[in-house]
């Protein structure tokens, strides 16, 4: 079967690689799509993310939707085989403090499929079968189709800023970074009630793609004198992962408003406006990955077919360095999916 394999900084290989078999409380699930992340770019271009860095070669991917295959054992209990499901990618463990305070998203011992965060490195999603525990799979929702429901894990983590920003109801929402997890943001917080979502970022493409998403106002966010910007916004979302757009956010958002850094910065320190965040009382909170919002975020693309038009291509997993380029082009794509179609009887 052909697996997606990074083994450093721009050294992507797509590879014959060996069926996994799944032992006790594990599935083998089928792989059709699977959605090109901004950290998988990141690992492909930089050999890390963040301050995770790359210290063997890893299968990438997260985000994964497919068909149950086989389980390990007989007596296994999960959807019957054939069923067309979402994987969630982490598997927190459940007894650290973090998670015994029911914030599972930032379990210290996590195991997330395509992150190089410990060492060996957990082993991701782009492969034509994969293995993974029960619990992380989920069935699809009736009429939800598997293109679209790739989108799950995005929009899940969009879901978990959405939360961390507070009640959106009537407020107005600021989103800089207008990339696929900033358009989920525009997704999510039109579901939530906000009255008015401003985004910006310096691509048209890009804005036109927040605009699908039901963005109010479109600002380039190299253009000062743009009639969009806001004077004041309730509410800020930061999903560029720069450090401009974070100095944005603390800039415009009101006095005691709220802001969500949710995109990964550059490792290392970073400078941000931080006399703003004492002088108007504004609360700077971060946002990392989810945890139950992937069950809201399958039951909200099933309701919306709109969320088909972020899906901007999808690429055979044999061309998965062209999907990768085109997926580092914001000018030219949204959200990139690579299709396992072809390769699932490997």
């Amino acid at each position: 079967m052909l697996g997606c394999v990074v083994h450093g900084a721009g050294d992507l290989r797509v590879e014959e690689l060996p069926v996994p078999r799944p032992g006790p409380g594990e599935a083998l699930v089928a792989v059709r799509y699977g959605g090109v992340c901004g950290s998988d770019l990141h690992y492909w271009r930089h050999g890390g993310v963040g301050d995770f860095r790359l210290r063997e070669p890893m299968l990438l991917g997260h985000e994964v939707v497919g068909t149950v295959v086989a389980y390990g054992s007989p007596d296994t209990v999960g959807p019957a085989a054939g069923t067309a499901v979402a994987v969630h990618p982490a598997t927190p463990c459940g007894v650290c403090p973090e998670c015994a305070d029911g914030r599972r998203n930032v379990c210290r011992d996590t195991r997330y499929l395509g992150s190089a965060a410990r060492f060996p490195h957990v082993q991701g999603g782009f492969a034509a079968r994969i293995v993974v525990p029960v619990v992380q799979l989920r069935p699809l929702p009736a009429g939800l189709d598997p293109r679209r429901a790739a989108l799950a894990e995005p929009l899940s983590v969009a879901l978990h800023a959405v939360r961390r920003a507070g009640d959106l109801t009537g407020r107005h929402l600021l989103v800089t970074g207008a990339g696929p997890i900033g358009c989920l943001v525009v997704a999510a917080a039109k579901a939530a009630g906000a009255a008015h979502v401003t985004v910006t970022d310096l691509l048209p493409a890009a804005l036109e793609y927040a605009r699908a998403a039901g963005a109010d106002t479109l600002v380039r966010a190299d253009a000062p004198d743009d009639a969009g910007w806001p004077a004041d916004v309730d509410t800020a979302i930061e999903a560029s992962g720069v450090a401009a757009g974070l100095d944005t956010c603390l800039r415009l958002v009101r006095r005691g408003g709220v802001v969500v850094q949710l995109g990964m910065l550059p490792p290392g320190q970073s400078p941000f406006a931080g006399n703003l965040v004492v002088s108007r009382e504004i609360e700077l909170r971060g946002a990392f990955r989810f945890d139950g919002e992937f069950d809201e975020a399958l039951e909200l693309l099933a309701a919306e077919p709109a969320f088909d038009a972020l899906v901007s291509t999808v690429v055979p997993v044999r061309d998965a360095e062209s999907a990768f380029v085109l997926a580092a082009d914001r000018s030219r794509s949204c959200k990139v999916l690579l299709d396992f179609g072809a390769d699932s009887g490997s």
